[in-house]
């Protein structure tokens, strides 16, 4: 069975702590019993294998339980979390739920059966195979969210070998990507599984402090608040050996200031698609935004500067778009990369790239410049279209202390004058209360008007 030797480990350490939700330590004995009650009970309720099946939580030792009940009983899982809530039945009429399974904020369970028929193509081979299937949105900021179908007996494959076991903190979302990643890891590693009741910069701190937690893994935009908030220094954060960022590039100026602040700690870039899982990694420093990706079952290369992948874990294919792959295999990532030995550098999307009257700005340079000047807590940098030049460089910027507008959109303008090619200085610049950024916590650039 494709979570074999998760029960295994499970019965290898049935003391040891597996969860902690809401301040109470539940044990892996705790979730070997709670995925026999579902296996049972998804019998009697009548849960055919190759069904497709809707789970509405978050972390908690009955989801968690239920969803590799799931699994094991051959379904079709669809994780969606209360971030998705007002997207939920969009998401539920894409991917033709059939059985609900609603787990509340007591941890207990309701159990639906959503009017729909899951016919596709996708969800055939899966029934074909007899392999579970897990089926994951994109985060569709800039429209129509891509429903995306994996073999999970492809995506689990790589945790049957053992690695380290840290107590780890479950930051990235479950029904991520990367929260799947941090899931199954720690599972299947016998270790700890830390949660948190909401993820501002000090909830996470205190859970940190109180747990011992060992590995953090965020995105960029949660280390920048962070950092501005102060939370890392009313908390003891000693416990930590790793800080593991992705899902958006960094801002060099953001990574160094961490690195300095955490020096005993490893901070490691990851990097991975909803597409295609997470591959392994290895930042070339903690204080280096470049980084060396691949491991076991994935293959990489760069074509016309885009990153292409190619990895046994790979999609089956999405249910309602065209296949991004090419015709020999590949995922074409759309992330755009500069290439040195073994080691990449993500600038970001292709898609988040301003074109200036034919020349191309990275957003991400010009707000690691604009954070290194004095009095700016953050930025964000976007294009706005221009009847001349196609577009033009904007930036909204949040200040640290209040300062005149004119006089400091005027230093900013001389500033990035001096370090930058004329046409990546910001020509609109805007003094804003705070910055946009999704449930995900990824900074958000599309301005809404």
């Amino acid at each position: 069975m494709v979570i074999d030797f998760l029960r295994q480990v499970f019965a290898e350490r049935p003391q040891r702590t597996a969860v902690v939700w809401h301040e109470r330590q539940y044990s892996y004995a705790h979730l070997l019993s709670r995925l026999d009650h579902w296996r049972t009970r998804l019998a009697r309720e009548k849960v055919a294998p190759g069904s497709v099946t809707v789970l509405e939580a978050d972390f908690s030792p009955e989801a968690i339980a239920l969803l590799l009940a799931l699994i094991e009983h051959g379904t079709i899982v669809v994780p969606l979390t209360p971030a998705v809530e007002t997207r939920k039945e969009e998401f539920i009429e894409t991917a033709r739920g059939e059985v609900g399974f609603r787990v509340d904020g007591a941890d207990e369970v309701q159990v639906c059966r959503p009017a729909f028929v899951s016919d596709h193509p996708l969800y055939d081979e899966l029934r074909r195979r007899g392999h579970p299937g897990l089926v994951l949105f994109s985060s569709g900021t800039t429209g129509r969210s891509k429903a995306i179908v994996h073999d999970v007996s492809h995506l689990l494959r790589k945790y049957t070998t053992r690695r380290h076991d840290f107590t780890t903190l479950a930051f990235l979302l479950f029904d991520h990507i990367a929260g799947i990643d941090t899931l199954f890891y720690v599972l299947a590693n016998g270790s700890c599984l830390v949660t948190v009741p909401d993820r501002s910069p000090d909830t996470v701190c205190r859970a940190v402090e109180r747990y011992r937690v060992e590995v953090l893994p965020v995105s960029a935009t949660f280390l920048h608040l962070l950092l501005l908030s102060g939370a890392h220094e009313r908390y003891d954060l000693s416990s930590l050996r790793y800080i593991a960022y992705g899902s958006e590039v960094m801002p060099e100026s953001t990574l160094k200031r961490c690195a300095e602040l955490f020096p005993g700690v490893t901070i490691l870039q990851k990097y991975g698609t909803t597409e295609v899982g997470t591959l392994r990694s290895k930042s070339e420093s903690s204080d280096s935004p470049w980084v060396k990706i691949g491991g076991e079952g994935f293959r990489t290369r760069v074509v016309d500067g885009i990153l292409q992948i190619k990895a046994h874990s790979a999609m089956l294919g999405y249910l309602n778009a065209p296949s991004p792959f090419t015709e020999d295999g590949w995922f074409i990532t759309g992330d755009r990369v500069e290439v040195r030995g073994e080691y990449m550098r993500i600038h970001g999307r292709d898609s988040d790239l301003i074109n200036v009257g034919g020349e191309k700005v990275f957003p991400t340079e010009v707000e690691d410049l604009i954070l290194q000047l004095d009095n700016v807590a953050d930025v964000t940098v976007y294009g706005e279209a221009n009847p001349i030049t196609g577009n033009i460089v904007c930036a909204d910027v949040s200040l640290v202390r209040p300062e005149n507008e004119q006089e400091f959109v005027a230093r900013l303008k001389r500033f990035c004058r001096e370090h930058l090619q004329p046409y990546k200085v910001p020509i609109r610049v805007s003094i804003v209360d705070r910055h946009r950024f999704s449930q995900r916590f990824k900074k958000l650039r599309r301005r809404q008007d």
